[in-house]
């Protein structure tokens, strides 16, 4: 079996639960008419179909490579989500988030060395 596909599978989870976060803090941040709203509403709804289908597929690619490997593409998450709430919410990057990121990155470079 082709080893690009598990890790493509497990990229795209990544970056589909990250979106996924975006998309409940989005809600979270508005005022909703009532509590049933907080939880009945599409960005909810959209975020938590996406982390279902982020689940699925880190299940179908965990089926495919090695345990070891997963949790070292799943830590991207944290970098991604960094990424889109400068991008959607204007949040500041620091030095620490940055340096956290570029640590991350680093440690996953090197373990695939």
């Amino acid at each position: 079996m082709n080893d690009f596909l598990p890790f493509a599978l497990l990229v795209l989870s990544v970056i589909i639960a990250s979106f996924s976060q975006i998309l409940l803090k989005k809600s979270a941040l508005k005022e909703h008419k009532s509590i049933l709203f907080e939880y009945l509403n599409p960005y909810v709804i959209v975020g938590y179909g996406m982390t279902f289908t982020s689940m699925v597929l880190s299940v179908l690619a965990y089926s495919m490579v090695e345990y070891k490997n997963g949790p070292l593409i799943e830590s991207l998450g944290f970098v991604i989500v960094m990424l889109l709430s400068f991008f959607f919410f204007g949040e500041k990057l620091t030095k620490k988030k940055l340096v956290g990121s570029l640590l991350i990155v680093g440690g996953i470079v090197i373990f695939y060395l």
